[in-house]
């Protein structure tokens, strides 16, 4: 068997274990995976456009995106660590996937804001009552995350 062809079928096996693995989540993470594709080239446009392309930046755009997938797999963790310990207190819970879910959520909300100022950016027109609602809504969740 060829190179070529041993690296499409572990790519493939690899693939299909973390269809598995996902289970639910699966339709949820190629939204997320496809709105940080969209937010990363709609930055890289942004700063195109307004003369600031860096790759500083974009480099550290996409460690962002890394540390995103990372939350997700955190979430999932939890996931599995409530599933185990409900199922040694007596308390069987299924393998859901309710912070997973709620972390990817959350996290496709807000690569959609960002596309949505990456537009506003490029000088694109994004109508004034959805300025409006971003504001809000950036507010609404920085004050209850924190803030940044």
């Amino acid at each position: 068997m060829s190179v070529e062809r041993s690296v499409k079928v572990l790519l493939a096996a690899l693939l299909a274990a973390v269809g598995v693995y996902l289970q639910q989540l699966a339709a949820s993470m190629l939204v997320l995976l496809g709105v940080m594709v969209l937010d990363y080239v709609s930055g890289i446009s942004a700063a195109w456009v307004n003369r600031q392309l860096s790759s500083r930046i974009g480099l550290m755009g996409i460690v962002k995106k890394v540390s995103y997938l990372a939350m997700v797999a955190v979430g999932m963790a939890l996931d599995h660590l409530i599933a185990v310990l409900g199922d040694s207190f007596g308390m069987p819970a299924d393998d859901g996937c309710f912070v997973g879910l709620l972390v990817i959520v959350w996290l496709i909300v807000n690569e959609c804001i960002s596309i949505l100022e990456n537009a506003d950016e490029m000088g694109l027109p994004v109508p004034e009552f959805v300025k409006k609602l971003l504001s809000r809504l950036k507010q609404h969740t920085d004050r209850l995350g924190g803030g940044e």
